[in-house]
């Protein structure tokens, strides 16, 4: 009999995959991870993770399956907080839920299980997985998108490698959201009607600028509003000698000064802040809503524009260095001069996008049949081909 050990988080999707496994006849053992709590920067005075493990454990119980604690603190503190901090203070926007994965569930989770003598790791994500040969014969796992559009969490595993692919497994990626809710009901299962877990991966809700600012201590800067009409949205198009030099020019950030705009009111860091941001600003008196559509840790300054529509919020294009590449799909991987047509998201929901990926020696290009709003640094651009995600990387 094969050992599944599931990733049971105190939610109803990991509770409903713990029991859809034992159904199909694994032995299955839950094991909740216990990762980095701060309570100084939790919006409840709830402690989000003892509630959950208690949850984990009476699931367990139901189910009639083993169950274990594992505090990953350290290692979470060390490999996601810190690279958070680190990030923010570049002046990027991380996805923690992203490296939460690639670094925790699948990684450090993952080798904890398989020392305890598991064959696979399961967890309660809305994805799929295929395993198919391909033309040299070898075993090829494919990530698929959960049958549930509402709730496809495949752009969350877009960094997983082949070989975590091989050992995960994820036993609700064909049901629904209601449906999984439908059977945690029937079983009367204590998770059948709590809430989604929000905020970050396993931290539960957090205040952002008061978690950032254990670390990146506020200083106060201006704020700047660009109007729509600024001549650096008409700015001639050079003429360009090659696809690759085009492809720079449209994914290069637009250099912002204070004489472009005026002054419209005072924050309290850049690096809390994040392209496309409209909360939190603490700016009135204009007709449409501020956006952010630039920001400089360097000179602690953040650029504004009015709408939506705000022409500075728009780019045909991205860049990612070629460290930050990303294939699932190894075997389908662009040599330099290659193009791919692809459908690429570049943050969890957003609908996905035409786009064709260039490869170049020193830099992989991204550009969209149709401009893109706010495409920050920092945060994860994942590229499909049909249901499957082949590929992923850090928009630089």
């Amino acid at each position: 009999m094969k050992r599944v050990i599931v990733g049971l988080s105190g939610g109803v999707d990991s509770s409903v995959a713990a029991y859809l496994l034992k159904e199909q006849g694994y032995e299955v053992i839950g094991l909740f991870m216990k990762n980095w709590h701060d309570d100084s920067v939790t919006i409840s005075n709830e402690c989000p993770w003892l509630e959950d493990s208690n949850d984990a454990l009476l699931v367990a119980e139901k189910l009639g399956i083993p169950f274990q604690t594992v505090d990953l603190s350290e290692q979470y503190k060390e490999r996601i907080v810190d690279y958070m901090f680190a990030e923010y203070e570049r002046g990027r926007t991380p996805n923690p839920d992203v490296l939460c994965n690639r670094e925790i569930k699948f990684d450090v989770f993952m080798k904890i299980a398989l020392s305890l003598g598991a064959d696979y790791v399961a967890t309660g994500h809305y994805c799929r997985k295929n395993t198919l040969i391909n033309a040299a014969g070898q075993e090829v796992h494919q990530l698929l998108t959960g049958k549930d559009n509402n709730k496809d969490q495949s752009y969350f595993l877009c960094q997983l490698s082949q070989d975590q692919l091989s050992k995960a497994l994820f036993p609700i990626g064909e049901l629904t959201k209601p449906e999984v809710r439908e059977i945690a009901a029937k079983l009367d299962l204590i998770t059948a009607e709590k809430k989604d877990s929000q905020g970050l991966c396993f931290i539960g809700k957090v205040r952002l600028p008061e978690f950032l600012q254990q670390q990146l201590k506020p200083k106060e800067g201006i704020i700047y509003e660009i109007p729509v009409n600024n001549e650096v949205y008409n700015r001639p198009v050079p003429t360009f000698n090659n696809v690759e030099e085009r492809l720079a020019f449209e994914a290069a950030d637009i250099q912002y000064q204070p004489e472009m705009g005026k002054k419209v009111g005072t924050h309290q860091g850049a690096h809390y802040f994040t392209i496309g941001q409209r909360k939190g600003l603490n700016v009135g008196g204009t007709k449409e809503a501020l956006f952010i559509i630039a920001t400089d840790v360097q000179t602690n300054s953040i650029y504004t524009g009015q709408g939506n529509l705000h022409p500075g919020l728009y780019k045909k294009a991205l860049k990612i260095q070629p460290d930050e590449i990303h294939w699932i799909r190894e075997d389908m991987r662009l040599n330099a001069g290659e193009t791919l047509e692809v459908m690429v998201r570049i943050r969890y929901r957003q609908p996905l996008q035409k786009a064709v990926l260039h490869q170049f020696d020193d830099a992989l290009y991204i550009s969209f049949d149709e401009p893109q709003s706010a495409i920050t640094q920092g945060q994860f651009a994942a590229w499909h081909i049909g249901e499957e995600l082949i590929g992923s990387g850090v928009i630089s």
